[in-house]
C-alpha cells in the first residue's frame, strides 16, 4: 500500500477533477503489475495495474488507495475490470466519499466472490485528496491561504510597495502550490494593483511529470462585485482559464466586455456588506468540480475569508526582515477585539526555504 500512495502522489499535479490513486498488484509475494490515475478521461489506477499485469492479475490481491468506482464516467468501472481480471482479493486504503460510490464498488467485489479490506494506511490516503474529499462530503472545495510576511507580521510598505518579500526559494515554492491547486482565487483589488498572472510558471521537469503529460494551468478566479476587471488583465491573455465572479447588479454591458476578452463569468449574489457572498463562491466552485483553491490576495479578502469560516489551511512564508509598524498588516479582521474572539490555529509543519521559514496550520473550526 505504502508503494500505491507512492504511485498516487504522481497525479498530485494533474488528475483534477479526479483523486489521485495509485494501485499495486501483488501474486505469490511479487508485484505483477502497477499503475496511477494520469488524469481526468485517462483509465483509472487499477486500470493501469491490470494492463501492466495481463494474465499475471488472476488471483492476485490488488492494494488501491482508493475503493475501486462503481459506476460510469469518463471511463467504465474499474470494479468490473478487477471482477473480469479474476483478482483474488481487494485491499482499499479509503473507502470512495464520492456519493456514487460510497461502497459500491466494494460491495460489488464482494458480491462477485472476491475478499475486500479497508482502513490500511487511510490517513495517508486521506492526505493525498483532501480537496476531493471535501468537495464530496462537505459540497465545497478545500482553501489554502497563502501570504508571505515579514518578521513583524507586514505584507508590504505603507505605499503599497511589496516585490519581495520573501527569497526566491519561497517563491519557488508558491509555484508548486499553485500545481497542484484546482483554482487561485484572488481579489479585484490584487489585480487592479498589481495585474497579476496566477499561473504556473514551472515546466514538466521540474513537476516531475512525463513528457506526454503538459501542465496544467489551474483555473484563475477573480472576485469583482462592481464590475472593475479590466479586460486588457494580464491574466486574460495566459492559457488556461479565468473565472470572473461578478455581483449580480453589474451592468450587462461589463459582462459582455469581460466574455469578449476571453474569460467567463458568473454572477453570485452579495452579502449584506455588499460584497460576494463566501457561500455562493464555495458553492459555484464545487459545482464547477474544483478541489483545491489557493487564495493569493491582499489583507482585506484574506481577513473577510476568515471571518466567514471557508479557510481550511493557512501557509505562510515568513522572511527575516522587519518592515516596521507603518507597514500593512497581514489579514484585516474588524472586530476581533477579545482574546476569545482569535482563530485558533494548530501548527502541521515548519520547514526553511532559503533563509525564510514555511509555516504551515491547519484552522481550527
Amino acid at each position: 500500500m505504502a508503494r500505491a500512495l507512492a504511485l498516487a502522489r504522481r497525479g498530485r499535479f494533474t488528475t483534477d477533477p479526479n483523486p489521485r490513486v495509485g494501485c499495486v498488484l501483488v501474486r505469490d509475494g511479487g508485484v505483477v503489475g502497477e499503475g496511477w490515475h494520469r488524469r481526468a478521461g485517462e483509465p483509472h489506477a487499477e486500470r493501469n495495474a491490470l494492463a501492466a499485469a495481463g494474465e499475471r492479475a488472476r488471483g492476485a490481491t490488488a492494494y488501491v488507495t482508493l475503493e475501486p468506482c462503481a459506476h460510469h464516467g469518463r471511463t467504465p468501472p474499474c470494479s468490473q475490470g478487477l471482477i473480469e481480471a479474476g483478482v483474488a482479493r481487494v485491499v482499499a486504503a479509503m473507502v470512495d466519499p464520492n456519493p456514487l460510490v460510497a461502497g459500491r464498488g466494494l460491495a460489488q467485489l464482494r458480491a462477485a466472490g472476491i475478499d475486500t479490506a479497508s482502513g490500511l494506511l487511510e490517513a495517508d490516503a486521506r492526505a493525498l485528496n483532501p480537496g476531493f474529499i471535501r468537495r464530496m462530503q462537505g459540497q465545497r472545495p478545500l482553501v489554502r491561504l497563502k501570504l508571505g510576511m515579514s518578521l513583524d507580521g507586514r505584507t508590504a510598505m505603507a505605499s503599497g510597495e511589496s516585490q519581495w518579500i520573501t527569497g526566491p526559494e519561497a517563491r519557488r515554492d508558491v509555484q508548486f502550490l499553485r500545481a497542484r491547486s484546482s483554482a487561485v482565487l484572488t481579489g479585484i483589488g490584487t489585480v487592479l494593483a498589481d495585474d497579476p498572472s496566477l499561473n504556473v510558471r514551472l515546466d514538466q521537469e521540474a513537476l516531475g511529470l512525463p513528457s506526454d503529460l503538459p501542465v496544467r494551468q489551474p483555473l484563475r478566479v477573480v472576485l469583482d462585485s462592481r464590475g472593475r476587471m479590466p479586460p486588457e488583465a494580464r491574466m486574460l491573455g495566459l492559457p488556461g482559464e479565468t473565472l470572473v465572479c461578478l455581483g449580480e447588479p453589474v451592468p450587462d454591458a461589463t459582462e459582455a466586455q469581460l466574455r469578449a476578452a476571453g474569460a467567463r463569468v458568473a454572477r453570485l449574489p452579495l452579502d449584506e456588506g455588499g460584497r460576494l457572498d463566501w457561500k455562493a463562491v464555495m458553492e459555484k466552485l464545487a459545482d464547477d468540480e474544483i478541489n483545491e483553491v489557493l487564495l493569493e490576495c491582499g489583507a482585506t479578502l484574506a481577513g473577510s475569508a476568515l471571518r466567514a469560516g471557508v479557510v481550511d489551511e493557512l501557509i505562510v512564508y515568513m522572511a527575516p526582515h522587519l518592515m516596521g509598524d507603518a507597514a500593512r498588516g497581514l489579514v484585516r479582521l474588524p472586530g476581533v477585539e477579545r482574546l476569545d474572539q482569535r482563530i485558533p490555529l494548530r501548527l502541521r509543519d515548519v520547514r526553511a526555504l532559503g533563509c525564510d521559514l514555511r509555516l504551515e496550520y491547519r484552522i481550527q473550526h
